[in-house]
Order: structure tokens, then sequence, then C-alpha cells
């Protein structure tokens, strides 16, 4: 591979492994609130 190759693979990996810790990082950060259950239901029905 050249090394235009090789540089534009590195980019690329970079965004996505970065975007993907940049999301772990933000819902760890702020969680998704829990679904409300209806009123007089349970969570094994």
């Amino acid at each position: 591979m050249s090394a235009s190759a090789i540089v534009m693979m590195v980019v690329a990996m970079l965004i996505v492994w970065g975007g993907l810790i940049t999301a772990i990082l933000r819902l760890r950060s702020h969680p998704e609130p829990p679904e409300q259950m209806p009123p007089h239901t349970h969570p094994a029905e």
C-alpha cells in the first residue's frame, strides 16, 4: 500500500473509533432516562 492510502486508512479509523468513544463517554455522563411504565403494570408482564 502507498503512504497516502495508509494515511487515509488511519484517518478513517480515527474518525470511526473516535466517534464510538465519544458516544460511549457521552452516554455514560448523560444516560437516557428509563421509560415510564403505565400504571398498574408489572415489569414481568
